[in-house]
């Protein structure tokens, strides 16, 4: 079940987005503030930790897997996929109306 509602939320938040952003202009700027954060905060978790293995010569296929256990790494990559659906789907109906007009 958990697996279904994975595959329909990648399909169908980032529809919502595109469908928010035509309604309400404002939303497109928060998805884009929230896309920069979350890269900040994701790239940010990912060079500490690689940094911290490094640094403590521990072996690096067992350690960086517990990068996995942080909230905010899983809900940062998250958004991030979400977020490049939505950028993707919003090219294509451009691109798809400026060819069809």
């Amino acid at each position: 079940m958990m697996k279904i509602l994975l595959i329909l939320g990648s399909i169908f938040i980032p529809l919502l987005m595109v469908v928010l952003q035509r309604k309400w202009l404002k939303s497109q700027k928060f998805f884009h503030l929230a896309a920069i954060l979350s890269a900040l905060i994701f790239g940010n978790i990912s060079s500490t930790a690689i940094y911290n293995i490094i640094k403590d010569d521990t072996v690096f296929m067992t350690n960086i897997h517990s990068i996995f256990l942080n909230p905010f790494f899983l809900i940062t990559g998250a958004y991030l996929g979400l977020y490049v659906l939505y950028i993707l789907i919003l090219q294509f109906f451009n691109q798809w109306f400026r060819d069809n007009i």
